[in-house]
């Protein structure tokens, strides 16, 4: 879960790059490529490391008057351990020609790869 919120706000800035033409482009191939490289969805294990803090046996204490408070030094460790992952196994073959489409439909009617207009 922690992947999915860290890698689905970089897929969304990759995808929201480019001219709003070049993004169109890319979403009428994205159409079309889904359909003759449909997504295979297939389980596999990941190595993940979650961070928790932990009490290093010390303390830190200020004396204020007659109140003493102390708090304990904390210590962040990183515990390993291995998670079962959704991954579309053909999402890479399939955005080779989601692009490669794009570009092409762009260098046809602007005249280059990014869909780039003369005002741009």
């Amino acid at each position: 879960m922690r992947a999915a919120a860290v890698l689905f706000p970089c897929a969304l800035l990759l995808v929201s790059c480019g001219t709003p033409e070049y993004r169109a482009e890319r979403s009428i191939c994205e159409a079309e490529w889904v359909k003759r490289i449909p997504p295979n969805y297939v389980q596999q294990l990941v190595e993940r490391t979650r961070y928790e803090e932990r009490p290093t046996g010390q303390s830190t204490c200020v004396t204020t008057g007659n109140v003493t408070n102390c708090t304990n030094v904390m210590m962040t460790i990183a515990i390993p351990y291995t998670a079962v992952e959704t991954v579309d196994a053909n999402k890479s073959r399939r955005d080779v020609q989601i692009k490669a489409c794009a570009a092409k439909a762009c260098q046809a009617k602007f005249g280059n790869a990014e869909c780039e207009t003369a005002a741009g």
